[in-house]
Order: C-alpha cells, then sequence, then structure tokens
C-alpha cells in the first residue's frame, strides 16, 4: 500500500472504532492524529482544549508565531516545511551551551532554562511540550511573573512524577491550552497537534 492509502485507512479504522462517540467539531482532527499518531483511543477523553484552543492555533500559526518545543524529538516531528509557508520556525534550546551551563550552575533542569530562554523570542510563540513537566512549571512562572505571553501552551508531557499537576496548573493559567489530562502524552503527541494545525491550514490554502 502507498503511504497516503495507509494513512486514508488508519483513519477509516479510527472512525469505525470511535463509533457513535462525538467530538467537538473544531478539535476533531486533533483528537484523531494524536488516536492515529498512538493508537491509543484514550485521548478521546484525555484532551482537554480550552476555548477554541484549535482556532487559536490555527490563527497563531497562521500570523506566522514560531513553536518552542521542550525536546529535540517534538522538533523534528513537526512539519517545518509547512510551517515556513507561514512564516515560522521551531526552536529547541534544550541543547543550547548556555541553557546547560545555567542549569548546572543553578541546579535545575535544562527544560526549565531553555524556557526561560525562550522568553527572550519577540514573536509570538505556542509551546510544545512533550516531555518535561519542569517545562510546563517555567512556563507557569514566566507567565505568572509578566515575562511570557503564549499563544498557546500544548502540555502533553507523559510520565509519572510532577507530570499530573504541571498540566492541572497550565491550565488554570489565563492562556489557551490543549493538555492531555493524566500521565499520558508524549513528544510525538505533541508534534501531532502541531502538525493537525498544518494540515488544516494547508488544505484551506489549496
Amino acid at each position: 500500500m502507498k503511504p497516503m492509502d495507509i494513512e486514508r485507512r488508519s483513519f477509516e479504522i479510527i472512525a469505525q472504532e470511535l463509533g457513535d462517540r462525538k467530538i467537538d467539531p473544531e478539535n476533531d482532527l486533533v483528537v484523531r492524529r494524536v488516536i492515529h499518531t498512538t493508537a491509543d483511543f484514550d485521548y478521546y477523553d484525555n484532551l482537554a482544549f480550552s476555548e477554541h484552543a484549535v482556532t487559536r492555533l490555527m490563527e497563531a500559526i497562521a500570523g506566522g508565531a514560531d513553536i518552542v518545543t521542550d525536546t529535540t524529538m517534538a522538533q523534528a516531528g513537526i512539519n517545518k516545511k509547512a510551517l515556513a509557508k507561514f512564516g515560522g520556525q521551531v526552536y529547541c534550546f534544550i541543547a543550547d551551551p548556555d541553557v546547560a551551563e545555567a542549569a548546572k550552575a543553578r541546579g535545575v533542569t535544562r527544560s526549565l532554562v531553555s524556557m526561560e530562554k525562550a522568553a527572550s523570542l519577540q514573536k509570538p510563540l505556542v509551546f510544545a511540550i512533550g516531555n518535561a513537566p519542569t517545562a510546563l512549571f517555567s512556563i507557569r512562572d514566566l507567565v505568572q511573573a509578566g515575562r511570557l505571553h503564549p499563544a498557546l501552551v500544548i502540555g502533553v508531557p507523559v510520565g509519572f512524577v510532577n507530570v499530573v499537576e504541571a498540566k492541572e496548573d497550565i491550565m488554570k493559567l489565563d492562556v489557551p491550552y490543549i493538555v492531555a489530562r493524566g500521565r499520558k502524552g508524549g513528544s510525538n503527541v505533541a508534534a501531532a497537534i502541531v502538525n493537525a494545525a498544518l494540515y488544516q491550514l494547508s488544505e484551506r490554502e489549496e
């Protein structure tokens, strides 16, 4: 089978297994794209959206917003060619020497420091966090301090320590969000959410 045929068949299977379960039309493609990426139907229940979050994500991307991730895996998974058409690019500062040096000196994680570095960027920013709850805590603190005004936060880190709490904290902020509540998530989920918005925007242009 050709790649496009495989993807089309995969989405047909997803539709069959979802059955009569309803998804808000605005969020539909994001939910299905995440299920397609993970083969995990729990995301039907786990994904939480602030009001018109998908629309806001698409508007931010269409307006040239940049994406900031906490892992090189999420950075690699985002369709950078599609993003570039709208004037955006993807940043990941986790491996930057200055971030590593500052994190070691302060006894904190590189993920935390990389979000502080991102706060210095001048363009509108979408944060796609799939691994580190400390990145979400850093975003929370920066927002509360008035140093950061995200266009949207995708909060989908995976794990056991501080993961649930970090996601819930993001949902309490006055910023648009897409969050995978609970322990599940990952860099692939963060990238899938961004790509779902990119694909919808690209289809509109065709």
